[in-house]
């Protein structure tokens, strides 16, 4: 699946809104590399950088689009390419630090485990995920890909992630190794400009493997069907805008 560091980056503002709740519950950590997993083009790591200006950062990611954005915008800090379901650092870790990148991982739990098992003691694990499957932003991608002449194109292309476990299977995997887990869900309502404004959101995240799996001929179609449903979807605030609904679930453990 490609990413696009530039269309990521439109509303950048408000993607790292979460980034920041997320480092806030983080407590000082103990020696050892900090790790952003999933750094995209680097809004994240900044953030981790500026937290812990003397410490050694370092960001993780598949995408070349990502990394090579990442390294104009901090090329103090090291970036490396790596595939989260089977990435571990060379020595354990203070930090993981993952914003908005397991959910892509069909078993992300054993991933998250996994890591677990390469923190220091005391270190800490800290997840966020969008849990948004359900709103009407992700319920039209696949109403769309259903109709016709989509649909053949999604037969055998996997395009969506699965649904996020509940809190409790989180806690119950991840305590065995931690002295602390903390869970928690936010709803976040983002005031966009219009229902176009949605589609360009998405177009940066959720609706890429939608995207990627159509020819080219078909992908403008694609997004004049999805467009509608979203119009439909999202009416207007009196002031003109759009309120876009964003459910996040929030991980926290900390390293026994």
């Amino acid at each position: 699946m490609a990413w696009s560091a530039a269309q990521y980056v439109k509303f950048e503002d408000e993607r790292t809104r979460p980034a920041r709740d997320l480092l806030a519950q983080v407590s000082d950590v103990p020696g050892g590399a900090l790790y952003d997993l999933g750094c995209g083009p680097g809004n994240s790591t900044a953030l981790i950088n500026d937290r812990f200006a003397d410490r050694l950062t370092i960001g993780i990611d598949s995408d070349e689009d990502m990394l090579a954005a990442a390294r104009k915008r901090l090329p103090q800090l090291t970036f490396e390419k790596g595939d989260l379901a089977e990435w571990q650092p060379p020595a354990p870790a203070a930090l993981f630090y993952a914003n908005a990148v397991f959910q892509w991982l069909p078993n992300h739990l054993d991933s998250l485990e996994r890591l677990m098992g390469s923190l220091v003691s005391g270190g800490t694990l800290a997840v966020q995920m969008p849990d948004n499957l359900s709103e009407p932003s992700h319920v039209a991608m696949r109403e769309v890909a259903a109709l016709a002449p989509f649909a053949a194109h999604f037969a055998k292309n996997p395009r969506d992630r699965t649904a996020l476990p509940v809190p409790a299977v989180y806690i119950d995997r991840l305590s065995p190794h931690s002295t602390r887990v903390d869970v928690w869900h936010t709803i976040y309502y983002h005031r966009l400009a219009d229902a176009e404004a949605i589609v360009e959101w998405v177009k940066g995240t959720g609706l890429r493997p939608y995207l990627d799996a159509l020819p080219e001929e078909l992908r403008a179609d694609y997004l004049a069907a999805y467009l509608e449903r979203i119009r439909a979807a999202y009416p207007p605030l009196a002031d003109g805008r759009v309120l876009l609904r964003f459910p996040r679930l929030f991980i926290v453990a900390v390293k026994a």
